[in-house]
């Protein structure tokens, strides 16, 4: 695999752990961050790892390079030039992964009101639009452009009614109904950008800072999808929602 991947909040989570498993699979990344810092670490951190700097046992030649490319997903000024610089220096891309994402604090629904929503959805809804405009014309440049959305099932009205799932017992108004607008910006995307598979994935309740470390599944488990979608080819599916175990329900 030798894509060029861009990955928003790649600097830990699952946004890190996508870009260590696709880098190993040889795709070059983009490891976007808001805080240039943090991202320039995570970058040393996986490059170290992946070269095996410091290790008797270096890893195989195959593997990508990892460049940190500060963003700050809420801005249009940033995310512009993110993709500037990412034109100057590889002249195209292949994959966007859209993760960079928050739950938006925990208010009770009866409690919420159009503030609590408000950088939530900035974030959850309005960067992946945000970036996906900011990078179409350098993903249209790619024999195989690709890309993935980091949605929740807590964003499927069919997950959170079904009384078998946990989702169904989480009860909130802000966090779910931004992944929900998110799967419905997927789908439209992908009937209006037929040259391009797109689609939106639910990673599974897994342990990272968004959920205190609080998920059942391992980062490498909840990657998996991501990866999955982000290496799909030509033929792959498009306007689709999946997690690790297939296709999940609207």
């Amino acid at each position: 695999m030798a894509d060029m991947v861009f990955i928003t909040g790649g600097n830990k989570g699952l946004g890190f752990e996508t870009t260590r498993q696709l880098a190993r699979r040889g795709a070059t990344i983009l490891l976007g961050s808001r805080d240039a810092r943090r991202g320039a670490e995570a970058a040393r951190r996986l490059t170290a790892e992946l070269t095996g700097a410091g290790t008797p046992d270096p890893v195989a030649p195959a593997a990508g390079a990892v460049h940190a490319v500060e963003i700050d997903v809420i801005s249009d000024e940033s995310t512009e030039k993110a993709a500037a610089w990412v034109a100057a220096q590889f002249g195209h891309l292949d994959v966007l992964v859209n993760n960079a994402g928050i739950t938006g604090g925990h208010v009770s629904p009866v409690d919420a009101g159009p503030d609590d929503f408000r950088l939530c959805y900035e974030t959850n809804v309005f960067d992946p639009v945000r970036t996906t405009r900011a990078f179409l014309a350098l993903l249209r440049l790619s024999a195989q452009p690709r890309i993935v959305m980091v949605s929740s099932g807590m964003g499927s009205l069919a997950v959170t009614t079904d009384p078998r799932r946990l989702e169904s017992s989480l009860v909130s108004l802000v966090y779910p109904s931004s992944k929900a607008a998110l799967d419905m910006i997927t789908t439209q995307y992908a009937k209006a950008l037929a040259e391009i598979r797109i689609n939106t994935v639910d990673p599974g309740c897994t342990a990272t800072d968004l959920n205190g470390h609080s998920g059942h599944q391992t980062v490498e488990e909840g990657a998996e999808v991501i990866v999955r979608l982000a290496a799909t080819g030509a033929d792959g599916p498009t306007g689709g929602y999946f997690d690790r175990n297939g296709t999940v329900p609207w």
